[in-house]
């Protein structure tokens, strides 16, 4: 019997209207377009404005488009996850308010957390779960309104992230395409420097922690910068390695889009070209969850089937992880 694996087959996303530029972060706080294009590589990203909008509103669009563009129902997906940090609320999951916007109605749903490598972390959970056989359609949301964690008077983070939602479908497949192997690592002592310091069990929401503006994310950005790139480097590397791939046969590299020059070291360490990496930062920042599949959308009708594909990504937690995937279609014509 062929072994099943998880394949690709549609993917699609949304981006909010409103678009935050350089320069109107100059106006902001003390920082300047050349040393944010400079250290980030970011010119632009886009922010989801609107009273009681949040990370569902984008993820439902998301998946709406994607559902249209495949032509299924939402009555025949079987699991929607949803990958964020930028949850509706602690509670419900954001992934059970999702399929109840678009009427997903015979699949369970839940969230998970693993900061910015959530999409991976997923993407190998959703493909586990289609390799048993008894799920055919599995929705992986990647969506994240970063603009509501950020504190907007704090320059060394106000201009990295911004705001974004994709999804795709898994399907299964007995070809030799779809999601071949994947490494996953983590180490929690990494919380130092990169968390939220309010918010959850240990310290919950308060008047001191608001004025203290402790419910923004905190990042120490030369010590998460360091262990970024080591650990991206190594787990594609490695990744690389024990599947015989080398720099000939990769198509692209699909690094999470949190810093130019962390991308850009990735790259080198696996001896890959520049056109071997997916990259727009420039125009979104950092997504967070969303950043891989948003350029899996944009890459789309340059991929072939067969394309071998490695995912590669570091969040908080520390958490990091690459995947080699095979992409599973030709682009439309």
């Amino acid at each position: 019997m062929s072994k099943i694996r998880a394949a690709i087959t549609a993917i699609d996303s949304y981006l909010p209207n409103y678009i935050l530029t350089n320069h109107e972060l100059e106006q902001m706080v003390d920082t300047s377009e050349e040393w944010i294009t400079t250290r980030t590589g970011i010119k632009t990203r886009h922010i989801l404005k609107g009273t009681g909008k949040g990370t569902s509103d984008m993820g439902t669009k998301a998946v709406d488009r994607l559902l249209k563009k495949r032509g299924i129902k939402p009555g025949e997906v079987d699991l929607l996850l949803c990958c964020t940090v930028t949850p509706d609320m602690m509670f419900p999951a954001t992934a059970n308010i999702i399929s109840d916007n678009i009427g997903i109605k015979n699949a369970f749903s839940y969230d998970i957390n693993a900061a910015c490598s959530g999409f991976l972390y997923t993407l190998g959970t959703a493909a586990l779960f289609v390799e048993s056989g008894k799920y055919n359609k599995v929705v992986i949301v990647g969506a994240d309104k970063m603009s509501s964690i950020i504190d907007f008077t704090d320059r060394q983070t106000c201009v990295l992230f911004g705001d974004g939602a994709s999804a795709i479908l898994l399907e299964p497949t007995t070809e030799n395409v779809g999601v071949m192997d994947h490494i996953f690592q983590s180490d929690g002592s990494g919380k130092i420097h990169l968390h939220m310091k309010a918010g959850g069990s240990v310290k919950p929401p308060s008047h001191e922690t608001v004025e203290a503006r402790e419910h923004y994310v905190y990042q120490e950005g030369k010590a998460v910068y360091k262990f970024a790139v080591a650990n991206m480097a190594d787990v594609s590397v490695e990744i690389m390695k024990r599947n015989n791939l080398s720099s000939e046969n990769i198509s692209y590299l699909v690094p999470h889009q949190a810093n130019m020059r962390i991308i850009e070291s990735v790259g080198k360490r696996m001896g890959l070209d520049k056109k071997q990496i997916m990259i727009n930062i420039e125009r979104y920042g950092n997504t967070t969850n969303a950043t891989i599949p948003l350029c899996l959308w944009d890459y789309e009708k340059q991929l072939k089937k067969g394309d071998n594909l490695i995912l590669s990504a570091f969040g908080g937690g520390f958490t990091w992880g690459a995947i080699w995937l095979k992409w599973a279609y030709d682009p439309d014509v």
